[in-house]
């Protein structure tokens, strides 16, 4: 299917939810939120279309800063929509790049509460920490938030007919289709279209950075190395030591909050080892890591080492943004010359997983060795067999603990 078509065509998991939200009386901010180029615009227009219910939609998606006064302008237009008690709709999307917006919208909801509006608000934002900050800091109690994370295996599968190790190597980016026979090109794609926004406007225009050179260096190192552990020490010797541990940590979580790269911990039960641990650079989106490496699809696929780290990457992401919201969290684990590639940790249950890309003749020793250190722990073994790994790119939460 092509592109255009599929993306006006194909709904995610998260559209009912909306949809079901808007056709409840008006009661909290819907707030949207997700990495780049996830389709949360692209959803909202769906459903304001086929819902057909009167609506006024803005983005503040431009590189000149707005203020409060635009998120007034915005609501006086859509309160003009209101009529009869008719409920509306107003959409403000990429609201975190307006200054003050919380409180701008805070000041609004609570006069339209108060008069009892039928006005129902939806606000989007790709950069995760500065949006969710300004909702619980301004706004809570007001909003509900619903998560869009990178695309699956499943949804890339079902929207294009994307095969499994097209998927691994190119990531769960819906904008891909129909560029990737020419990857000089799809490269140049993903580094103007998905990298650099996400650098440029999510992180430095909404976010103090004192060294924007260092958080871009970064990023290209922790993509080239997703799925290693390094130390913050070997990474400032790759930087040319430029910066210092703490604001390596720092770079790497709001790297993490816009759905790019995270630096996974070591999994342990005492919290300070965890936190003075190596971190294990992990993508968001294969895409990237495709994207920064000097191999093509064809070279990749024949490298039996680099295409098992693309294959564990893929498996990182998906438990990225499978667990995301769901106050689980992924983790490494490290004891001596024994390792295991995940760990899952969420509500009291513990999960290791060990990818496997060539022969399996026995189970993983780094398994065994986490088991007998954690006995009430389960454990998987993902691949090599593609319907393995097929079966585990289209499980859910509930499969995953």
């Amino acid at each position: 299917m092509c592109y255009i078509v599929a993306m006006k065509t194909f709904v995610r998991a998260q559209y009912a939810t909306l949809q079901g939200r808007l056709q409840e009386p008006r009661r909290s901010i819907q707030a949207i939120i997700g990495p780049r180029q996830v389709g949360k615009t692209t959803m909202i227009r769906q459903l304001l279309e086929r819902m057909n219910l009167p609506h006024h939609f803005a983005t503040a998606d431009t590189p000149n800063a707005v203020g409060p006064d635009w998120i007034s302008q915005q609501w006086a237009e859509a309160t003009k929509l209101v009529v009869g008690g008719t409920p509306a709709v107003l959409v403000l999307d990429e609201v975190q790049k307006v200054s003050q917006w919380s409180e701008s919208v805070k000041l609004h909801w609570d006069e339209d509460t108060w008069r009892e509006r039928p006005l129902h608000v939806v606000v989007t934002g790709s950069s995760l920490l500065l949006i969710h900050s300004g909702l619980t800091e301004s706004l809570a109690g007001r909003f509900e938030l619903l998560r869009m994370p990178h695309w699956s295996f499943r949804e890339m599968k079902e929207a294009f007919g994307w095969h499994l190790e097209k998927y691994i190597y190119f990531g769960g980016f819906p904008g891909s289709e129909g560029k990737t026979d020419d990857i000089a090109r799809w490269k140049q794609f993903i580094q103007d279209s998905m990298i650099e926004p996400m650098i440029g406007r999510d992180v430095l225009l909404t976010t103090r950075v004192a060294k924007p050179a260092l958080l871009r260096r970064l990023v290209g190192l922790a993509c080239e190395h997703s799925g290693q552990a390094l130390s913050y020490t070997k990474m400032l010797g790759q930087l040319q030591n430029f910066g210092n541990s703490t604001t390596m940590a720092h770079y790497l979580d709001l790297l993490a909050g816009v759905g790019m790269v995270s630096g996974l911990r070591k999994f342990s039960i005492d919290r300070a080892r965890q936190r003075g641990s190596s971190p294990k650079l992990q993508v968001w989106n294969t895409a990237l890591q495709s994207a920064f490496s000097s191999y093509t699809f064809e070279t990749a696929r024949q490298d039996p080492v680099y295409w098992g780290r693309l294959v564990e990457s893929a498996v990182g992401t998906h438990l990225l943004n499978t667990l995301w919201g769901s106050t689980g969290e992924v983790f490494y684990w490290a004891d001596g010359k024994w390792e295991v590639d995940f760990v899952l940790h969420r509500l009291g249950k513990t999960a290791a997983i060990e990818v496997k890309t060539g022969r399996v003749d026995r189970p993983a020793p780094g398994l065994t060795a986490f088991t007998a250190k954690y006995p009430a722990a389960s454990v998987r073994q993902v691949g090599p067999d593609p319907a393995n790994l097929e079966a585990f790119f289209s499980s859910g939460l509930s499969d995953l603990l």
